[in-house]
C-alpha cells in the first residue's frame, strides 16, 4: 500500500473556536461521502512536512500568519478522491490566528468540487455533534491548547 505523507493544520481563532472544512462527493469512488475535516494535504515532490503545512494553509484558507508546532502524529489508511486505498501519514501542526476570515481565491478544482463550505466549531459543537469529524479524536489533540472558558 502506498504511503502518503501529509500536512494537516488545526487553526484555532481569537473566539478559541476550530476550522474544519465540510467535504461533499458527487462523483467517483468517494460519491457519497460527507465529513468535516481540517486544514491541509499530501506532501508534494521536494517539499518538507512544514512546507507543505503552509503551502495547504495559504491554499485552503489564505491565512499567511506563523504555524506553530507540531502537536500530533498519526497513520491511518482511507481510500482517496482517484479510487486508491493509502496509508496516510499524518502530522498536525498548531496554527492561531488573528481573525477568523477564509479566502476561498487559492483553492484546486479538486478543492473548489468538494470543499463546500468552513466553519468555526466551538467545543461544545464537536461534543455534541454526529456529523462525522477527522481526526476522531480532534478535541483531545488540542486538549492542551484550548483556552478554558471563562
Amino acid at each position: 500500500m502506498k504511503k502518503r505523507p501529509a500536512a494537516r493544520l488545526l487553526v484555532i481563532d481569537p473566539q478559541n473556536r476550530i476550522l474544519l472544512f465540510n467535504f461533499k462527493f458527487d462523483n467517483g469512488a468517494l460519491k457519497g461521502q460527507d465529513y468535516w475535516a481540517t486544514v491541509g494535504g499530501g506532501v508534494e515532490r521536494g517539499e518538507s512536512i512544514e512546507e507543505t503545512a503552509r503551502r495547504e494553509l495559504l491554499e485552503e484558507t489564505g491565512i499567511t500568519e506563523p504555524i506553530r508546532e507540531k502537536i500530533h502524529f498519526r497513520r491511518a489508511t482511507f481510500q482517496v478522491p482517484s479510487g486508491e486505498m493509502v496509508e496516510a501519514e499524518e502530522h498536525y501542526f498548531l496554527v492561531t490566528v488573528s481573525h477568523s476570515r477564509i479566502d476561498y481565491s487559492n483553492h484546486t478544482e479538486m478543492e473548489t468540487q468538494v470543499m463546500r463550505e468552513h466553519h468555526w466549531w466551538t467545543r461544545e459543537e464537536l461534543e455534541a455533534t454526529s456529523v462525522t469529524v477527522f481526526p476522531e479524536n480532534i478535541l483531545e489533540i488540542l486538549e492542551p491548547y484550548l483556552a478554558q472558558p471563562v
